[in-house]
């Protein structure tokens, strides 16, 4: 049982707000997943820059001199910014093919947690109210977005292991449920070129779409293949850079719930992530259809 929410942003005047509206659905969801939380943000774009967001256990340690070190050996104007114990680095996308490679020189134990031109990716151990305080989630503005707070089955309790997953650019994943096939598919997609970094069935699930769309699915096609070819029970809320999706399995035995109004739409694993948002009284509310993909764009 886990807890997952979303909400894309029709109405411009409410992206100041948007983590702030986030981080509130998602310590509602507190008693569906008490083990691990996370936050995938989506911002304004940097015309020609690229955008990672990076993380450590030690932080304090680890960071320090990075900056200067990937100055000299990117040779490109980057900015840096610390937020706990993560980091965002921004740089010219002349840069971005080497940026792993020179990050793992630089020091190995600090992980890539986001790649792309507009997704930042927070998540840690521990209750949603502790993940969105520790990252000042609610100070956070942007288009749209989604999270996860996470009751672990599939694999260990770690920052690794908590949503959202990233395996594509500007694509997340997060993910209610559990997958039955994802060690086949995951040895399938290793021969496909397509590399996870964890056991967790939904790092699985987003690297399919990943490799789907690299193949040249568009996202609404790679989620129609999902429900031929992974086996199981979810709930999947996906984000891009121009707005985020939903399907739920044959079954859909997976609670979950929408509201759409003129200023955005909502997703929630319960109605409860949804009752503090603008005018949600008036919002249309329904409960999505199984096997059905839903989309929404900028």
């Amino acid at each position: 049982m886990c807890g997952i929410v979303g909400l894309f942003l029709k109405d411009n005047s409410l992206q100041p707000i948007l983590g702030r509206l986030l981080s509130d659905m998602l310590i509602t969801m507190t008693d569906r997943g008490p083990d691990s939380a996370g936050i995938a943000i989506y911002t304004d774009k940097h015309a020609d820059r690229s955008k990672f967001t990076i993380q450590s256990e030690n932080a304090e340690r680890d960071f320090q001199g990075l900056p200067d070190y990937l100055d000299k050996h990117l040779d490109c104007i980057l900015d840096f910014r610390i937020n706990d114990t993560h980091a965002v680095v921004i740089l010219d996308q002349s840069a971005e093919s080497s940026f792993s490679g020179v990050l793992k020189a630089f020091n190995p134990e600090i992980r890539i947690m986001s790649h792309g031109s507009a997704l930042e990716i927070y998540k840690e151990v521990g209750l949603p109210k502790q993940v969105t305080k520790r990252f000042q989630i609610a100070q956070m503005s942007g288009r749209h977005g989604i999270g996860h707070t996470r009751m672990a089955t599939e694999s260990a309790v770690t920052t690794l292991g908590a949503h959202p997953f990233n395996t594509g650019v500007d694509q997340c994943l997060v993910h209610n449920g559990s997958l039955s096939n994802h060690n086949s598919l995951r040895r399938k997609l290793k021969r496909e070129g397509i590399h996870t970094e964890t056991e967790n069935d939904t790092e699985v699930g987003a690297a399919y779409l990943t490799w789907k769309i690299k193949n040249g699915a568009s996202l609404g096609e790679a989620l129609e293949s999902a429900l031929n070819d992974l086996d199981g029970f979810f709930t999947f809320l996906v984000g891009t850079e121009n707005g985020f999706g939903v399907v739920r399995d044959q079954i859909a035995c997976k609670p979950a719930v929408m509201a759409e109004t003129e200023q955005y739409v909502a997703f929630g694993s319960e109605y409860q992530a949804l009752v503090g948002l603008p005018k949600i009284e008036g919002a249309h509310v329904w409960e999505p259809e199984p096997a059905t993909v839903y989309f929404w764009k900028h």
